[in-house]
């Protein structure tokens, strides 16, 4: 059993190596943009758009651990509620980003919208000051929800009031149509407006699904590392390692069946303006992507996720959950590079430091926040139950 002084050691440890580690590889990343400012950008976006993922899914799904109450959430509640206090890591972080918008998204240019029709009818849309308000909306949303969620959170730990477990509740349900409504048009401003002259009704839900998958077997893997620690060692179980696999399995589930939907929708429907996008991406080197993708992001984890053994067994459980972040952001790689990379993967240095920089400045700060509250909720009457009913 690992002592408290021993994992705060640990903590401290992962933080400075992750944090040295970011820095290293994001002062890199900025010196070779210097030399290639196109390339620069496009991977930033890459990166900012895989790490915020993770503040945002954790939000969702400690909102659904609210609306539902369920004993499974306990464990990973505190790990939950420290993703999404990242959230103002990545709010900073946005703003080099928007230095890149001419650089990035053809919608910018008057002259190329002068030139497009489809364009200057998506124009009162897709204009710049209009992003930028809608993107300050975003997180105005994100911050507010953030805010109370903890604020409670904290204030539960403190008073033990009963009331405070019911107001949780009350903002989730609210709080989910936010979130549903802001990723969805943050997903199509970001990613989608790259191609703009093509559109998808169901874009926003896959990128809802891969936040939250993400997000979950982030925490699966935290919960995981802590398992030996006190006091998690005593409130988190096989059974509930069990539920856990299980919600990975249903999110795995839900990704396939909404990315084959929209698949199958655009090539049935055979539109010019649409098809486009599926034919960049299922052709050379991105065809062999697409096939990965399916077989690593569904059909192996949708085999493996069926065996209870393997839900139950701590280890194996984290490992495929790990396995799961890096394909995840194969996927948001898959979604993203073919609007420049027309005709293959190309893999360029840019595509790896940035993502370690942002990923390593994240989880230096993910770790301080973690270790800024007790692991476990205090005075939630929903975990008194769970330790009386040990399972």
């Amino acid at each position: 059993m690992i002592t408290a002084d021993t994992l705060r050691e640990r903590f401290d440890r992962i933080q400075r190596r992750a944090l040295l580690l970011g820095l290293a590889a994001l002062i890199l990343g900025m010196l070779d943009g210097i030399r290639a400012p196109e390339q620069f950008f496009r991977s930033y976006l890459l990166a900012f758009v895989f790490w915020l993922g993770f503040p945002l899914g954790c939000a969702a799904f400690l909102m659904v651990h609210h609306l539902t109450g369920g004993f499974w959430g306990l464990p990973i509640r505190r790990p939950l509620e420290a993703g999404t206090r990242t959230l103002p890591l990545l709010a900073v972080l946005l703003f080099p980003l928007l230095l890149g918008l001419g650089r990035l998204y053809s919608w910018t240019h008057s002259d190329i919208v002068a030139a497009d029709e489809a364009l200057q009818f998506k124009h009162p849309y897709l204009n710049v000051p209009f992003f930028l308000i809608r993107n300050a909306i975003y997180f105005l949303v994100w911050f507010a929800l953030i805010y109370r969620l903890n604020r409670w959170s904290d204030d539960q730990d403190q008073t033990g009031n009963p009331l405070l477990a019911a107001r949780l509740e009350n903002i989730s349900g609210p709080g989910l149509v936010l979130y549903g409504l802001t990723v969805t048009f943050f997903s199509i401003d970001w990613i989608m407006s790259l191609e703009p002259h093509w559109f998808s009704t169901i874009f926003g839900m896959i990128f809802m699904v891969l936040q939250v998958l993400g997000a979950l077997a982030l925490v699966i893997l935290v919960a995981g590392l802590l398992s030996e620690s006190e006091p998690i060692a005593g409130a988190i179980t096989p059974d509930r390692f069990n539920d856990l696999g299980n919600f990975v399995l249903t999110f795995v589930m839900l990704w396939a069946y909404l990315s084959f939907s929209q698949f199958l929708i655009i090539w049935t429907g055979n539109l010019t303006n649409e098809i486009p996008w599926y034919v960049t991406r299922a052709a050379g080197g991105w065809a062999v992507v697409a096939v990965s993708l399916i077989v690593l992001s569904f059909a192996i984890p949708f085999y493996l996720l069926l065996m209870r053994g393997i839900k139950r067994r701590v280890r194996i459980l984290s490992i495929l959950c790990g396995a799961l972040l890096v394909i995840n952001f194969a996927d948001v790689y898959w979604m993203v590079a073919p609007a420049f990379e027309k005709a293959g993967p190309r893999l360029y240095l840019l595509d790896v430091l940035l993502p370690i920089g942002i990923g390593g400045i994240w989880v230096a700060a993910y770790v301080r926040q973690l270790k800024s509250r007790p692991l476990l909720p205090l005075h939630d009457p929903r975990f008194e139950g769970a330790l009386e009913r040990g399972h």
